[in-house]
């Protein structure tokens, strides 16, 4: 069967079990009733205005507002949630693609009307403000308003803000310019006969034919460097508008801009980044270890991904009762809340059906349930994933009960220690299964699945990240960002962790920048996978030392949500990212991994 038939054979949207779906009638029962919440936000938008001018007049007044905002925005969150699911699984869906374009300017209004509000506040005498805070009417107001007030010496005049605000439009230009190049007008060629795509690139690159994962690697490698220099522009012009933002607030850089709202030291970076350089030859063992494995010469990039063992068939209910069994040290609570949500719940849809958008997120489903996206495809990958995603949903689900709406959501920081922690507990206890019952295959697979996860927020993710930061220095001292820099600096930076290990392609190993729009055009966004899954594997490691002190530290984490700055959350929690313990104890992981291969690699010679 050609691909094309493969394609032709995936059920229609309509066709597809149930059970296999999200329960997105939990947010709107029938399309009607969205589109009548569609029609009447506007008008609930345009409400706010009558606050405007009244801020000043007291806590009453200041909470009047908050509390409208609020209602509205929720509101808002669940016609936006609608319509971005709706569109995601079935992409030729035109009835949802016209939803989400209109859920999307109405979202647009909400952010118009309600500017007034964050100048006006701060236009008032900062103690008044503070004096506030204790008031009743604001006590579900008083987090958010802290970090509003905190933020005062950034806030220019108002005709300042009005012109910061004026630019972001224009400015958000390149960032949609990129995935439009990269998904739509980017053509990647063939590997194997199958034409190469963003959906199966990761798929064409762990094929267990060398030469099929190489066609897919250089020509994915060779599209983008056939545009390399329109790609260099585009990033370039990103950096130098976020350290001109930064400049206009006031800010020493724009490393500094990106984390001082959330309080992350600039130092969780750099001793990520310091640290991950002192541990590259952990990394420069494991390709030597995977080389001999695979019986090759020389390893070359397209090799990083091919499968040692054969691969093992996964159903969805398997997977769901190895993560049960893998998070039970969390108590009966939460196994309780996470498998009615795996099951009858249907917080997931997983099904594969045409038109379906590939990738995995979760969605807080505006306080009606957390929904994961995914798609099975019956291997552990997707095991991983739906361990990973609902470490997101469980996160939502237990801070949203802890806190009203007022308070700020956890940040990303927050997000990805609850993902990784999910998937390392349950590694664990899947490792430890294998090994009881012998099973050699399984405890590789199980391995390499670790590895895999560990090769993406472990190993690229750091790479950009320093990446990154010498980017914006380049452009902060004054210097420029050609298509041959960003080649040779990456290029430099990928070299540092492969060692002597990896035969490297320099042009086609550089380019890979250009192939994480997503990461780079959010700034500063790529390093906190890498802070995630390090501070996720301090966490598991004390529930060797008292499971139960664990546990309760663990969940008042997840409970706290963005009640806490994300550095402040996790010292509560026993981790401390401005330290390089958290790096140093995930290497420590990784290491051990290294050397199970070894030792397995050693018996099969």
């Amino acid at each position: 069967m050609t691909t094309t038939e493969q394609k032709a054979a995936l059920p229609f949207r309509a066709d597809v079990p149930r059970e296999q779906t999200w329960d997105i009638e939990a947010l709107f029962a029938t399309p009607a009733e969205w589109e009548a919440e569609a029609g009447n936000l506007p008008a609930a938008i345009d409400a706010l205005t009558a606050h405007a001018g009244k801020l000043s007049q007291g806590p009453e007044a200041l909470a009047a507002y908050l509390n409208g905002a609020d209602e509205v925005a929720l509101r808002l969150t669940r016609l936006m949630s609608y319509a971005g699911m709706s569109a995601s699984v079935d992409g030729r869906d035109a009835v949802a693609a016209a939803w989400r374009d209109r859920a999307s300017g109405i979202g647009a209004q909400f952010g118009s009307v309600t500017a007034f509000a964050q100048p006006e506040l701060l236009s008032l005498d900062e103690e008044t403000v503070r004096g506030w805070l204790d008031s009743p009417a604001l006590k579900d107001h008083r987090i958010r308003l802290e970090r509003i007030v905190r933020g005062k010496p950034h806030v220019r005049s108002a005709e300042v803000e009005e012109l910061l605000g004026a630019v972001q439009a224009p400015f958000a230009s390149e960032r949609g310019i990129h995935p439009a190049l990269a998904n739509m007008d980017l053509r990647f060629g063939t590997a194997g006969g199958e034409p190469v795509t963003q959906g199966n690139v990761d798929r064409l690159t762990s094929h267990p034919d060398r030469e099929v994962r190489r066609e897919a690697w250089e020509n994915y490698a060779d599209a983008h460097l056939a545009v390399r220099h329109s790609q260099a522009a585009m990033y370039a012009t990103n950096v130098r508008q976020n350290v001109f933002l930064a400049r206009a607030r006031r800010y020493p850089d724009a490393i500094t801009a990106t984390l001082a709202p959330d309080r992350i030291p600039v130092e969780v970076v750099t001793t990520l980044l310091s640290t991950y350089r002192a541990h590259t030859p952990t990394w420069h063992r494991y390709w030597n270890v995977r080389r001999a494995w695979l019986n090759l010469s020389e390893l070359r990039e397209y090799d990083v991904k091919a499968a040692l063992v054969p691969p093992r068939q996964v159903s969805y209910g398997q997977a769901v009762g190895w993560i049960e069994e893998g998070m039970a040290p969390l108590g009966p609570e939460y196994i309780q809340d996470m498998r009615q949500g795996l099951t009858e719940g249907r917080w997931v849809d997983y099904a594969e059906n045409d038109g379906k958008r590939q990738g995995a997120y979760s969605n807080g489903g505006g306080r009606v349930k957390p929904y994961i996206f995914m798609t099975w495809n019956g291997t552990l990958s997707s095991y991983s994933t739906l361990a990973h995603e609902i470490g997101h949903s469980m996160h939502s689900l237990l801070s949203q009960r802890e806190h009203p709406y007022s308070v700020p959501r956890y940040t990303l920081f927050h997000a990805e220690v609850a993902s990784n922690f999910n998937q390392a507990m349950v590694r664990q206890h899947l490792l430890h299964r294998a090994r009881e019952a012998g099973d050699t295959d399984f405890e590789v697979a199980l391995i390499e699945e670790a590895l895999g996860n560990f090769h993406r927020y472990f190993f690229i993710m750091p790479t950009l990240a320093a990446f990154e930061l010498e980017a914006y220095r380049r452009i902060e001292a004054g210097g420029t960002l050609s298509a041959p820099d960003l080649i040779d600096l990456t290029a430099g930076l990928l070299k540092q962790g492969y060692g002597e290990g990896v035969e490297m392609d320099h042009e086609r190993s550089g380019i890979l920048w250009a192939q994480f729009s997503t990461h780079l055009y959010a700034n500063f966004y790529a390093y906190q996978y890498a802070t995630g899954i390090s501070a996720a594997h301090q966490l598991l490691a004390q529930f060797a030392e008292d499971p139960e002190a664990a546990r309760e530290r663990y969940l008042k984490f997840l409970r706290s949500g963005g009640a806490l700055d994300p550095i402040d959350a996790l010292r509560e929690a026993g981790v401390d990212m401005l330290s390089p313990e958290p790096v140093e104890a995930t290497f420590r992981t990784l290491a051990g991994y290294v050397d199970r291969l070894e030792e397995l690699q050693r018996a099969r010679a």
